[in-house]
């Protein structure tokens, strides 16, 4: 994924103005599937779809060496950082498969085991969070209501020792404190696979992205005259690979927009595709198909000989592909509620 590529959807009949983001929800990066000491196994292929709604994965490896050969194969969870300051946007926060992961081979399902640790100030806390039956995860209603019943005492010790930190509020009733997490949560899926020796081995796995937003677009500029300069859009431009195409119906949506007196939201995917590297070679065939989920979408990421396939798809195909960058999708729509 070398050369710069993007891709404008078809126009719009009238769109939002540009409203300057601020309600911005972050987007957590997850990936594919690692393991230690690939030797003599290879990715034959690998299919990944992206969307909004799902990332699904399917890979073929071969074991090229003449013995069985069994692994730890592991899928990285995004760390989840608890913060007052913004939100991350978590598919499922309530559950432990906060992402809704599942994994199958040869088209049988797998139960894989889950490793989760939290850290704060990197002092590992799980023992602290299980003992008052906290959930690990520091976003959710669940966790916010363990930390309202937790014991003054306590929480004032968690505070000096950054688990959390209060938040006041008035809501009109009255001055309020809420307890925000402030825990680091790493959480890895894994299970053993056996590598026949001399034959293909089927594994796939999918899961609900974390999609970021914004409640306006991160790249636009103050100045009207030239509203894409700046630091942020250059920024953004690098990660996303706006060609002239996407940065012109950007253009003319956002003079839509203003005539209507709304605005455009922004949001992204990532998707961490350097993992591949970790297994033996390249990857033999690789296809990538971007679906933006909605016809009237602008998107914009980086590919070498995209195709635009459907109205809402876009593929690209390559062999012995070596993944040197990761995947980082912008969408460009109207607001929906």
């Amino acid at each position: 994924m070398n050369r710069l590529a993007a891709f404008g959807a078809a126009a719009l009949a009238a769109l939002p103005i540009a409203a300057r983001a601020n309600d911005t929800m972050a987007e957590l990066a997850a990936g594919g599937l690692t393991f230690v000491a690939a030797d003599n196994v290879s990715m034959r292929s690998e299919d990944l779809y992206i969307s909004p709604k799902e990332v699904r994965v399917d890979y073929v490896f071969h074991n090229e060496g003449q013995q069985d050969r069994t692994a730890v194969v592991a899928f990285p969870m995004p760390d989840v950082e608890g913060s007052g300051d913004f939100m991350v946007s978590v598919p499922n926060p309530d559950s432990d498969n906060f992402m809704n992961f599942s994994v199958a081979i040869d088209g049988q399902p797998v139960t894989p085991a889950i490793d989760r640790h939290a850290f704060a100030a990197d002092v590992e806390i799980t023992g602290d969070l299980a003992a008052h039956a906290v959930p690990l995860l520091p976003f959710g209603d669940a966790t916010a209501q363990a930390l309202a019943a937790l014991p003054k005492d306590l929480l004032a010790d968690w505070i000096e020792r950054g688990i959390v930190v209060p938040m006041d509020y008035d809501d009109g009733s009255g001055w309020k404190t809420d307890y925000v997490p402030m825990w680091k949560l790493k959480t890895t899926y894994w299970w053993r696979t056996t590598f026949p020796a001399g034959r293909d081995l089927k594994v796939a796995h999918r899961y609900t992205p974390s999609v970021g937003a914004s409640a306006g677009l991160n790249f636009v500029g103050y100045d009207d005259n030239a509203p894409f300069t700046g630091e942020a859009f250059e920024r953004e431009k690098q990660r996303f690979c706006f060609d002239d195409a996407f940065v012109k119906a950007v253009s003319r949506r956002l003079d839509a927009a203003k005539a209507e007196e709304s605005y455009l939201q922004e949001s992204w995917i990532s998707y961490v595709l350097t993992t591949g590297a970790n297994w033996g070679g390249t990857i033999g065939r690789f296809h990538l198909t971007v679906d933006k989920g909605d016809a009237d979408t602008l998107v914009s990421f980086c590919g070498d000989g995209v195709r635009k396939t459907g109205p809402t798809t876009f593929e690209l195909t390559a062999d012995d592909f070596y993944p040197e960058r990761d995947i980082d999708i912008a969408l460009v729509r109207r607001p929906t509620d």
